[in-house]
């Protein structure tokens, strides 16, 4: 591993090279905060993949496209005079300085769940209207869904065990079954939003992330389907001509070369 040293050398080396394409380099002259903001987006969710991989090799490369957006945004910052990446340092260090006063004060904690709670506790003394004032408008559904529970359990509104939670999931989809049966499209609705966001609250209960979960299985379904096609393929056979029985033999076959 580098030493602190290196590690800073590096980081400058960074942002030496981030001010000269800045200059010289046509296309990172012409980028704004709004037309970086999708390319963030994507990085983003590149970097999940390689997570959910676990392939270290491709978390350092996206890292590396996260840092890089990271200080190409303080370098527009300090463009228009607005802050620059010491502001961007200085401001996350003060914070988690601020928010830890179990480490840099004399606040005594128990547990991790103590951490979260006095968290929530110190943004709202912060100036937070709503402890739900910090969930970006624009997050996935069921990673809103999510944060959104963490938030509100951590001032303790919650349930006080999963199997009252795993109560409401079949309440919720009791109701839900009653709406189908009025084919009332706008309830269904209604009603299929609040069986995920009841089933995302059981998974919070089960120590399960949902967005891991369902990418997990998205990942396992693609996996498990392309084997089935290469096999149909080699078969000289077209699945559009196939029915469902057929294609469930071959589907049981590639679960089990899982």
């Amino acid at each position: 591993m580098n030493s602190r040293r290196e590690q800073l050398k590096a980081f400058e080396r960074l942002l030496d090279i981030i001010d000269e394409l800045r200059e010289k380099c046509p296309w990172d002259r012409k980028q704004t905060l709004e037309s970086l903001r999708h390319l963030t987006i994507e990085e983003t969710y590149e970097l999940a993949d390689a997570i959910l991989d676990q392939d270290l090799h491709e978390i350092k490369k996206e890292l590396g496209d996260l840092l890089l957006h990271i200080v190409f945004y303080s370098k527009i910052g300090a463009e228009k005079k607005a802050f620059d990446i010491a502001d961007v340092a200085n401001g996350i260090a003060t914070k988690l300085i601020d928010r830890h006063p179990h480490i840099y004060g004399d606040v005594k904690i128990q547990s991790e769940e103590d951490v979260k709670k006095n968290w929530e506790k110190l943004k709202l003394k912060e100036g937070n209207k709503s402890v739900l004032s910090g969930v970006p408008k624009s997050l996935p559904a069921m990673v809103k869904a999510n944060r959104i529970q963490d938030k509100v359990a951590a001032v303790g509104f919650d349930w006080d065990n999963k199997e009252q939670v795993f109560e409401k999931v079949k309440e919720e989809l009791q109701e839900l079954s009653h709406e189908i049966k009025e084919e009332d499209q706008d309830k269904m609705e209604a009603e299929f939003g609040d069986v995920l966001f009841s089933m995302v609250n059981y998974a919070r209960f089960l120590n399960i992330n949902p967005e891991n979960a369902l990418e997990r299985t998205n990942k396992k379904f693609i996996k498990r389907f392309q084997r089935i096609e290469k096999t149909i393929q080699e078969e000289g056979k077209d699945m559009q001509h196939m029915k469902l029985p057929e294609l469930d033999v071959y589907w049981e076959k590639a679960k089990k070369s899982d």
